[in-house]
């Protein structure tokens, strides 16, 4: 089932890189933006429940594909880059097994437990 997971996040990921091979942008974007969603992280400088929220929220793939369908809808460059940057990083980061958080702790994952 892990590996069946796995395979589901990287068509993800793929459709997402043919996504952002349709825009107008340079493949260097892609790779500058990738990590972007990571900060989001910096909630965990406050405590738990902050940074996983916000992990949550930058993370979570409703919001890529609303962003994604509203750049799309208002042919609007960067919103769509932003919904595809944000599809392309939560699906690579669940190919890694970083899960969304529970707020207890970053390592507590829908996933299970990292590391």
């Amino acid at each position: 089932m892990k590996n069946l997971l796995k395979l589901e996040e990287l068509a993800q990921l793929i459709l997402a890189i043919i996504l952002f091979n349709q825009l107008d942008y340079a493949w260097w974007i892609f790779i500058a933006c990738i990590l972007l969603p990571d900060v989001s992280m910096i909630g965990y400088m406050f405590n738990t429940k902050i940074g996983a929220f916000l992990y949550n929220l930058f993370h979570h793939k409703l919001l890529a594909i609303a962003v994604l369908a509203v750049g799309l809808w208002l042919h609007h460059s960067p919103l769509t880059l932003a919904g595809i940057i944000l599809l392309a990083h939560s699906a690579m980061d669940r190919i890694f097994g970083y899960g969304l958080k529970f707020d207890d702790s970053f390592k507590n994952t829908h996933l299970g437990k990292i590391g």
